[in-house]
Parts: structure tokens; C-alpha cells; sequence
């Protein structure tokens, strides 16, 4: 054992042992419990460094001090490659489900639109594994997605659905074909090459060239037309027309591009990962995972597990995977999916541009998942119960209010209310308070204002008061409220303060008590401490949202007054006529001149200063 070895601290004699004689290989490690439990799976390019860290003296995390704890003995596999370690990786955890690992749930195959081979194809639904000769457009996120998928293409097209044996044995049209969902291929009512034209079209669809199919549609019915053969051209029409309503369910993109685009929001203990199919430039749709995630957790922890599970899993990979934030193992995730795919997979970043857009449309849609997640009244109401033990209320308290402080060195000082119930936010009840009189950046005169202003005004309309108020800060703030509400003789609110700690790290958080010296500490994984997490990051998101608010409006007036030749008559009538400050930097000159009350000669002088 080296002189380094020698100094791991507390560590158990048996796991001195292994820790000794750890190849440097890569591989895959297990952290074993009592009776053999498997307590996490790793991987590693070198076994000895990366096990050996969990041992140091300084831990990498307070879930790595909690696992040592625990480890009776350590299991390693020696693998040729980092890729093999992470193919083995993913399996153990997989077949183990270690409790210090993130898991997700096993999900089956994606479903498919299958589109068989032959003189006349018929379009299907599909799942599991593609043995049959044709093409497959998809994955889509659901079922459901591409049933209706389906039905819309079987009112443009007519393309059949029905299995070949009943297709082969028909003697006349069935009830699809009355109902123009098909154009009975079975007994010659269209010819091979006319189908054959439908199938193109269905393809030039699924493959993102939809304004290609309605070009040449629209074609098709002006000759139709030209000819009078007017039944033709109506069906050309109606086709355009189910085109048109099937683009508008769609994003589409100039850029045939295949790639999946990964968004990421992790709040209060819960993480939503969102994956957002792109196929041939278009968005086919989009799931959505909630993994199992263990304490202090790391972010680029929870990706690299997710790309594993789900990529290694079976699922479709396309060339491209694109994530805000890439994980350390990326080399190994993009070798090990270029082998499962057959050629290169490249794992990247958004830049600019459409990829961009998307990028930000998974980020939200993740957010909004996770915050109707947190909202859900079942997973609420248990938040609340928890909260009234941890607080040692008498009741669950179903009426809380949260405050924080926002500005930016003093300037446009705010402080938000937010308002939550047993039902989750009730945000037509937040409240946001202008603050004014103070010296600027202090928070403690700021609360007290926001406060006094909240209460008098409920107290003196007998409204309900809550049964809960928390402040964003520590002892001071506390001491503010308390301040305030003997001021103003109100006893039936409980009060605690929130802090960070004296790191300032989240999910660190100390709940402060009106006359108590000391903190409670709650465990960041109790529902408790996600509800005052929740409450406090809303409270703090309304602050921020309405302070920029403000400084944007703030900076755009004055940026208004600096124009030479502009008082404030001409700023309102400006204002007003293009409707906003943002419509009258984008507006051009001789636009800016059709506002009441503005020569050519002054809009040329606007436009320069808002321009230089």
C-alpha cells in the first residue's frame, strides 16, 4: 500500500485491502452493503484513481459521505475500453438498481409509422423490433401520437391500413373506402401508378418535406382544372387543405436535421428530463422522464445516467444528441452509440439557430413538466403534512406566504408575494410591492415595508391572514417580521425565516424561529424542505421577474428623454403609435416619420441615436 493509502481516513481494513490492489485499467466498479447489497454502480478509465477518490479526505459530496459510510465491499470488473465499462455500467444498474445511483423507470420500445413494401403498401402502426421490409418514420413519444399521425395521413392520402391477408382476399370496397380514408387498391379502383404517387407523397411527408408535397398537389390541380376534370381537382384540393392542418400540428425547420434535443430542470428534489424527437427537421413530439434521484445528487450525474439508460437501451439513436450541458464521460457515450447506430454519433451543444430555438423550447417544456409535477395536489397536500410535523404545527397549514427582495445595487427595489394552498400556487393572489423611501439595498427596511403594507391592508379589510409567512433571509428578516406583526397585533400567523447556510449552498437551507439562537436542519430529501425550497425559488423567480421588469422600463424611459427633440408629448405619441419601445427601435425611418407630430428630419435623428 503507498504512503497515500495509508492515510485514508477511517477507512474499514477490508476496504484498505482492495483499495490496495485496484488494476488502473478501465472498468466498472460496485460499492457492496450488508449482505451484499449493491449500493451504486460506477465506471472508470482507471479503477484505482477513481475508486480510491471516494476515500480521500476530502469527500466530493455529502451523498459520497453518506455512501462510504455504508460500503462493506467494493466489487470491480476490468473491461478493454471506457466503452465496455459504461455497456456494463448501465446493464448492473440496471439488473441492481443500487438506492445511491439515479435510476429511471424501464420504458418499452417507441412506437413507429410503418409503411410496408410492395405494389400497394399499407400504413400501420408499429412497435418493437423492424423485421419486416419497409420504412419506419418515427419514433414517436406515444401511442397516441401516432394513431393520430395516421388518421390524418389516411384523410390526405387514402393509403390503406388493412393487413395484407384481408387486403388479398377483397372482392369489393370496404367501409374505408366509402368514408374516403382509402382508395380500394384491392379491387383496382386506382391504379399502381396513381398509388404509387400517394406513397411517394407519404414519405416526402414523414421525411419533413411537406411544402414539396403541397407544391406538387397544387400542380396536380391546376392541370386537373385546365382539363375540367374538376372531381380530380377537388380531391387535389382537399388534399392541400388536410396538408395545411397537418403542417399547423407540427414545428417545422428549413433543415432536414434527425436529432434529439435533451432539456433538464432540477427544483426541490425532483428532476425532469425531457426529450424532444426531431426527424427530418420536424418535431414528431416529445417524453418525458422523472427519475429516482438520491440526494445531493450532481446534474452532469443525472445526464450521463439518462443517456446510458435510454440510448443503450434499444432506443432509435440519431446523429445527433443535443444538451445544454455535456457530461464528463462524452467521449464514451458518443464511441458506445457510433458502434450501437453504426456510424457516428456526435453529443453537442446548441449554438444559434433553429438547434438553439429547440434547445429552448425542451428547456421550458422540462420546466413546466416539473413545476406541474411539484403542483400536483396529491404530491402537495403530503408536502404540506410533512411541513406541519417538521414545523411542529397543531395544523397543516393550508394558506402560506412567501416573501423575498429583489433590486439591482439598491435600484428598483421589489418584493414579491407569493401565495400558495393546499391546491399548490394560487398566482392570482401574488402580490409584488414597489419599494420607496429606503436606503437603497436595505433589505431588512425593504421587508419590513413589504410586510407592513401586506398585513395592514389585510387586517384592516378582515381578510383571512395565512397560517404560514416566510421570509427569504435569516435571523434579521425574522426579526423584521416579528417587528411588524407586533406593530400590528397579529398573533395567528406562524413565522420561520430561510437561509442558505453559511456556504450558500442549496439544498442547505436553515429554517430560523421567532426567540431560537439555533437552526433547524431538516434533510434536504424530506417533502418538507422541497415545499419550502418550492415556495422560496417561486417567491425569488416572481422578485427577479417583476425587478427586471421595472429596470427595463426604467432604462427605456430614460434612454426616451436623451433624445434630442423628443419632450414628452412626441415620447407618447411615439409610444402609441407603434404600440411598445421595442416596435419603435425595429421601425425604419420613414416608419418612424408617420407617427402624429414627427418630421422626416427628426425620425432620421431618432433613428441614429437609437441605432449608434
Amino acid at each position: 500500500m503507498s504512503p497515500a493509502d495509508d492515510n485514508l481516513p477511517s477507512t474499514k481494513p477490508q476496504i484498505k485491502k482492495i483499495l490496495a490492489h485496484l488494476s488502473h485499467k478501465p472498468g466498472v466498479y460496485q460499492m457492496l452493503g450488508k449482505d451484499g447489497e449493491t449500493l451504486y454502480v460506477g465506471k472508470a478509465k482507471n479503477l484505482s484513481n477513481r475508486v480510491k477518490s471516494y476515500f480521500t479526505r476530502q469527500y466530493q459530496s455529502p451523498k459520497t459521505e453518506l455512501l462510504v459510510t455504508y460500503i462493506e465491499d467494493i466489487h470491480t470488473t476490468v473491461t478493454e475500453t471506457e466503452t465496455e465499462a459504461l455497456l456494463l455500467e448501465n446493464n448492473l444498474i440496471k439488473k441492481y438498481k443500487p438506492r445511491f445511483n439515479v435510476l429511471f423507470r424501464d420504458d418499452k420500445s417507441y412506437p413507429y409509422v410503418f409503411l410496408s413494401a410492395g405494389d400497394f403498401p399499407r400504413l400501420a402502426y408499429h412497435r418493437g423490433a423492424k423485421k419486416e421490409k419497409g420504412d419506419y418514420f418515427g419514433p414517436f413519444p406515444s401511442s397516441s401520437a401516432v394513431r393520430q399521425s395516421l388518421s390524418l395521413i389516411q384523410k390526405t392520402f387514402q393509403i390503406r391500413q388493412c393487413e395484407d391477408s384481408y387486403f388479398a382476399n377483397r372482392s369489393r370496397p370496404c367501409l374505408q373506402y366509402q368514408i374516403k380514408r382509402c382508395t380500394a387498391p384491392c379491387v383496382d379502383y386506382i391504379s399502381k401508378e396513381d398509388y404509387a404517387k400517394d406513397v411517394e407523397n407519404v414519405k416526402l411527408f414523414y421525411q419533413g418535406k411537406s411544402e414539396q408535397v403541397i407544391k406538387r398537389l397544387q400542380k396536380k390541380m391546376d392541370v386537373a382544372s385546365q382539363e375540367l376534370d374538376f372531381e380530380l381537382a377537388a380531391r387535389y384540393r382537399d388534399q392541400i387543405k388536410q396538408m395545411r392542418h397537418v403542417m399547423q400540428q407540427q414545428v417545422i425547420s428549413g433543415t432536414a436535421s434527425d436529432l434529439d434535443v435533451i432539456g433538464v430542470a432540477y427544483a426541490s428534489g425532483v428532476c425532469c428530463i425531457l426529450l424532444v424527437f426531431i426527424r427530418q427537421g420536424m418535431i414528431v413530439g416529445n417524453k418525458t422522464y422523472f427519475p429516482k434521484v438520491p440526494k445531493h445528487s450532481d446534474l452532469q450525474e443525472i445526464v450521463s445516467t439518462f443517456l446510458g439508460f435510454y440510448y443503450l437501451s434499444g432506443a432509435e439513436i440519431p446523429k445527433q444528441v443535443v444538451i445544454e450541458s455535456l457530461p464528463e464521460d462524452i467521449e464514451a457515450l458518443q464511441e458506445a452509440f457510433g458502434e450501437q447506430r453504426g456510424n457516428k454519433v456526435t453529443i453537442r451543444q446548441a449554438s444559434r439557430g433553429q438547434v438553439k430555438e429547440w434547445q429552448t423550447f425542451a428547456n421550458k417544456n422540462a420546466e413546466h413538466s416539473l413545476r406541474a409535477k411539484l403542483n400536483s395536489k396529491s404530491n402537495f397536500t403530503q408536502r404540506l403534512l410533512d411541513l406541519q410535523k417538521a414545523l411542529q404545527m397543531e395544523h397543516m397549514p393550508k394558506h402560506v406566504e412567501c416573501f423575498d427582495i429583489s433590486h439591482t445595487q439598491g435600484q428598483q427595489t421589489v418584493a414579491s408575494c407569493v401565495v400558495f394552498d393546499e391546491n399548490g400556487p394560487k398566482k392570482a393572489d401574488y402580490r409584488i410591492f414597489n419599494i420607496s423611501g429606503i436606503t437603497g439595498g436595505d433589505d431588512y427596511a425593504a421587508m419590513q415595508q413589504a410586510l407592513t403594507r401586506r398585513y395592514k391592508r389585510l387586517k384592516d379589510e378582515q381578510q383571512a391572514l395565512p397560517d404560514l409567512v416566510i421570509v427569504d433571509g435569516g435571523k434579521g428578516q425574522l426579526a423584521k417580521a416579528e417587528e411588524v406583526f407586533n406593530e400590528l397585533e397579529l398573533k395567528s400567523s406562524y413565522l420561520i425565516g430561510v437561509s442558505k447556510g453559511s456556504d450558500r449552498k442549496v439544498g442547505m437551507e436553515q429554517i430560523w424561529f421567532p426567540g431560537q439562537h439555533q437552526p433547524l436542519l431538516l434533510d434536504d430529501d424530506s417533502k418538507a424542505m422541497h415545499f419550502i425550497q418550492h415556495i422560496r425559488d417561486e417567491a425569488h423567480r416572481f422578485a427577479i421577474t417583476k425587478h427586471r421588469h421595472q429596470r427595463k422600463k426604467s432604462a427605456t424611459k430614460s434612454l426616451l428623454e436623451e433624445i434630442p427633440g423628443v419632450g414628452a408629448k412626441r415620447r407618447q405619441a411615439l409610444l402609441r403609435h407603434f404600440g411598445g419601445w421595442q416596435e419603435v427601435e425595429k421601425a425604419s425611418v420613414k416608419d418612424i416619420a408617420g407617427a402624429p407630430g414627427v418630421s422626416m428630419s427628426l425620425a432620421q435623428k431618432i433613428y441614429d441615436y437609437l441605432h449608434s
